[in-house]
């Protein structure tokens, strides 16, 4: 039994962490921390986990954290983690890191992104923490840059095809649709509910800050430099990702060519379901667990495959994936405390 800890847990994403570690066999929970919620319980803040966690939220320092865990979950904002990563590091505690702040090699490319990087020294000892691409390295490893959701999605349903060179990369499209979680908590006005029922739009066209890291890991699956078109939108709904994926082929291949290359590539893996021949994936189907469904389409008249990936943002795309990395560092069955059906309906 190993004790772990979250590093700003009063989120969607910490809430989703705490109650995938709640029911972990291998794990004890010890401390969730929040400035906000400091000395409320969990359950005050989250009423689902009543009488489920009695912990109370600490405005805890990172040396008063390293004293009781042995691995960490920093669930914080982009910027914020790569003041607190180092101190764990140095103590020898293991880290998942669910912000940007270790995603991105290019250190140039991150602050073009985000903001200047205090402790960059880290990020060659940081690994990308895709389980079903990097497996190996994540076990070796004591720093997990954990994806993004839109990435997760867009990588996972991308990977086999890129492998094999199938794929015309400069015709690469991906349009992603998520549920309105994926902006966090926090009382944004295009986040409200008035805000968001009944429509359907897209944003940060051209300029999210996922893109440079999609680009990151698809150009190192290819093995070639290029550009992605990303275009994200926000469903009214409360989680899930859709992704739609548009690439022309280089060389004929058939819709069963195509479905056994990615049965093949995903076999033995434990969170990836490639869709039967002619049927495509839906957010419904993935909510509230740790799958990843992909489904594939031929346009003859084109040439070009549709590729779609769905997820959670909140599991595959955050906690939950948080939660498979931490099984490989430690040495866990890798599906531990995530085998959770999927909420349907």
């Amino acid at each position: 039994m190993i004790k772990a800890a979250i590093f700003g847990a009063s989120g969607y994403t910490g809430q989703e962490l705490t109650r995938i570690l709640l029911g972990h066999p291998e794990v004890e929970l010890v401390a969730v921390t929040s400035r906000r919620f400091a000395g409320k319980t969990v359950s005050d803040v989250f009423p689902a986990l009543r009488e489920l966690i009695t912990l109370k939220y600490q405005n805890a320092t990172p040396a008063q954290i390293c004293k009781i865990c042995d691995v960490v979950f920093l669930a914080l904002p982009h910027g914020v983690s790569m003041e607190i990563a180092p101190e764990f590091i140095k103590a020898g505690k293991k880290v998942v890191d669910l912000s940007a702040d270790y995603r991105l090699k290019d250190l140039k490319v991150y602050e073009s992104w985000y903001v200047k990087h205090s402790s960059a020294k880290f990020i060659k000892e940081a690994v990308y923490g895709i389980p079903e691409l990097y497996r190996r390295q994540i076990k070796k490893s004591k720093l997990i840059a954990n994806p993004g959701c839109y990435p997760t999605s867009i990588i996972l349903g991308l990977a086999p095809a890129l492998s094999k060179n199938l794929l015309d990369v400069s015709t690469i499209i991906a349009d992603s649709a998520s549920g309105v979680s994926g902006a966090g908590r926090e009382p944004l006005i295009g986040s409200l509910f008035c805000e968001v029922d009944g429509g359907f739009k897209a944003y940060k066209v051209g300029k999210h800050r996922h893109l440079p890291e999609i680009e990151q890991e698809l150009n190192a699956l290819a093995g070639k430099k290029f550009a992605v078109s990303f275009t994200p939108h926000l469903l009214p709904v409360k989680r899930g990702i859709l992704s739609t994926i548009y690439a022309k082929l280089k060389k004929d291949v058939s819709l069963g060519e195509l479905h056994s290359l990615y049965i093949s590539f995903y076999g033995g893996e434990k969170f990836i379901r490639i869709c039967p021949e002619g049927a495509y994936p839906n957010i419904s189907s993935v909510c509230g667990s740790n799958y990843c469904d992909i489904g594939l389409a031929l346009d003859s008249r084109t040439k070009r495959v549709i590729i779609l990936a769905a997820i959670d943002n909140l599991i595959k795309g955050a906690a939950g994936q948080a939660v498979q990395n931490m099984n490989i560092i430690c040495g866990f069955e890798e599906g531990a405390g995530l085998k959770i059906a999927p909420l349907y309906p």
